[in-house]
């Protein structure tokens, strides 16, 4: 069974690859999960962040935004000395800024999910590389996300941020040709998923 390259050699890494990565996500909550993390990566490996993950679903009160919206610096302390987190102040703060934008982005447009979606018509990205040395870090479209985003306020969004988060939410598939997940991927009836 062939895969991308890149989740080779690491259990946890496999598992993300081959049952998360790609799969369009619809759930305002996820995509408020992979927003923080995806920040909190910066600088560091999609593995570090992956490990950390359970701690910071406990931290960040299992990716409510609602509820991280209201932190103050009570937890805001608490978090920084949460060693199973990434402990940097920039980014604690910047999660919990992001959940106060990410609640006016639902306010707008009913669901941070909507909102996200119709920067590609509500249909996937499909791609179809044929090594992952072809795959960008970023594109036009991350990059026109990325500056909406940065316009309503979030910070930490940048466009090869943004890219990771679009390939991790299914928005772009991003899974080499010869992967066994592309075409499952490809194939899904996101009519399903989205129920």
């Amino acid at each position: 069974m062939s895969r991308c390259s890149w989740c080779l050699g690491d259990e946890l890494y496999m598992k993300y690859h081959d049952q998360e990565w790609g799969v369009p996500v619809f759930d305002d909550r996820k995509h408020f999960e992979f927003l923080v993390l995806e920040a909190a990566q910066a600088g560091l490996s999609w593995l570090t962040i992956l490990k950390k993950r359970e701690n910071y679903r406990e931290a960040y009160a299992d990716f409510a935004p609602e509820v991280v919206a209201g932190f103050s610096e009570r937890e805001i302390d608490v978090l920084l000395k949460n060693q199973g987190i990434i402990r940097n102040e920039r980014k604690i703060r910047a999660s919990i800024h992001n959940a106060r934008c990410f609640l006016e982005v639902q306010a707008e447009f009913g669901s941070f999910s909507d909102y996200l979606w119709r920067f590609v018509d509500h249909r996937p990205v499909v791609n179809n590389w044929q090594s992952e040395k072809e795959i960008p870090a970023q594109t036009a479209l991350s990059v026109a996300i990325a500056q909406d985003l940065k316009k309503r306020g979030f910070q930490f969004v940048g466009p090869i941020i943004i890219y990771a988060h679009l390939q991790a939410t299914g928005l772009v598939n991003d899974h080499i040709s010869a992967c066994f997940r592309h075409r499952q991927i490809r194939d899904l009836n996101l009519s399903q998923i989205q129920r």
